[in-house]
């Protein structure tokens, strides 16, 4: 699964931003996907992931904050990201994982994904 982000930028502390990522279609299965936040010296974390049944789930330190939706129709992933702080300052990367059967399950681990962005940066400014 090919998958493209957007909707990085710079942005003041309270500030919001909505990334989306472009994923290619499959013909067959379906897809848990997920977004990932990297910061230099930091632990690459999961930040929100979403089931092929839409179950959701959030680290503790987006939550009430960012929101992951996913359109099945358009194949696009987005994570609205509202009351930004300068700690949510990283690069964001889409993730998917693709399994065989009607139903895909994703935590917040990497290893529940096989396709990665490239990632989309994100400023947040005091």
């Amino acid at each position: 699964v090919a998958l493209v982000e957007s909707g990085g930028g710079s942005v003041q502390a309270g500030g919001s931003l909505r990334l989306s990522c472009q994923a290619s279609r499959i013909s067959r299965g379906s897809l848990c996907m997920g977004w990932f936040r990297r910061v230099p010296g930091k632990e690459f974390e999961g930040v929100a992931s979403v089931d092929s049944d839409g179950t959701k789930d959030y680290t503790d330190s987006v939550k009430g904050r960012f929101t992951i939706s996913r359109d099945t129709a358009k194949n696009t992933l987005y994570l609205q990201m509202n009351n930004l702080g300068p700690e949510d300052t990283a690069k964001y990367v889409c993730a998917a994982g693709h399994c065989a059967g009607g139903y895909c399950h994703c935590s917040r681990a990497t290893t529940d994904y096989n396709s990665w962005g490239r990632g989309t940066p994100v400023t947040v400014s005091s």
